[in-house]
């Protein structure tokens, strides 16, 4: 279902060209990179903070059990398209995007971004020292990268005043979260103001490609979608996550699909 045209609500925007959606209940945005990029330039100059998520098929079906994890997409500032089964259900209602902008190709083009408009990054979670290995790997990809700070944490309430007053005396303009859904986006949804800084993203496993301790699909498997193949392969454990696959599928085979993009369902 389309929910219509995205507005700027930031000072000096950009032109906006992508639509938000519905599917099955979730916003997502037909945002390219490009135009994760643009906002996250834009929000950064005005100091108006903004949560970013990288919406795939798990998070969907995730939504829809957890209540908080579901009101915290429903309520960032920006949802993009992370999966091939997203794209697919975007598609079906009538929407145009090239592909797919998921936080582990994010967090190299904002770094990059971030380099050249002298934006400062926080890394927060991840398994021991990986959050620290991201920002050296990071800093030695772009020259130049401030990054202001990298700390493991958790989610957990007990650590919740130590992270946020770290972060904030960083004075960090981007904050990379690597703990996972539906964690991330819960922490980050009950955080983003007391951290002080602009943009919040969650980037789930990213963290672990960045480093070097993880590898992700080869280009010809992402281009096809199978992303999703090749970390059951390496990961047998995620075969209790990935049921909810063909339940998504089915749910949206359901939804009837709009005839044209200005129609509503």
């Amino acid at each position: 279902m389309l929910l219509g045209q995205r507005k700027n609500y930031w000072r000096a925007p950009a032109l906006v060209s992508y639509s938000r959606y519905s599917v099955l209940g979730v916003p997502v945005d037909t945002a390219t990179s490009s135009d994760v990029l643009d906002f996250v330039r834009d929000r950064v100059a005005a100091r108006d903070p903004a949560r970013i998520v990288t919406v795939n098929a798990e998070f969907v079906m995730l939504s829809r059990r957890n209540r908080r994890f579901r009101e915290a997409v429903a309520s960032a500032d920006l949802a993009t398209a992370d999966g091939a089964g997203v794209v697919w259900a975007l598609r079906r209602q009538g929407a145009t995007l090239p592909g797919r902008a998921g936080g582990s190709d994010l967090i190299w083009s904002l770094s990059e971004q971030a380099t050249r408009l002298g934006h400062r990054i926080f890394l927060l979670g991840g398994a021991d020292g990986i959050a620290r290995k991201t920002g050296e790997r990071l800093a030695e990809r772009y020259p130049g990268l401030e990054v202001a700070g990298a700390c493991g944490g958790s989610p957990r309430p007990s650590e919740r005043e130590a992270i946020v007053n770290l972060v904030r005396e960083t004075k960090a303009d981007i904050l990379f979260v690597a703990f996972g859904a539906p964690d991330q986006d819960i922490w980050i949804a009950e955080n983003l103001p007391a951290t002080g800084v602009s943009i919040a993203m969650g980037v789930g496993g990213s963290f672990d490609y960045v480093a070097g301790v993880a590898r992700r699909a080869p280009r010809w498997m992402q281009g096809h979608g199978l992303d999703w193949l090749w970390r059951l392969a390496r990961e047998p454990w995620r075969w209790k996550r990935m049921t909810v696959l063909p339940t998504f599928a089915w749910l949206v085979l359901r939804t009837r699909p709009l005839r044209q993009k200005g129609s509503r369902a």
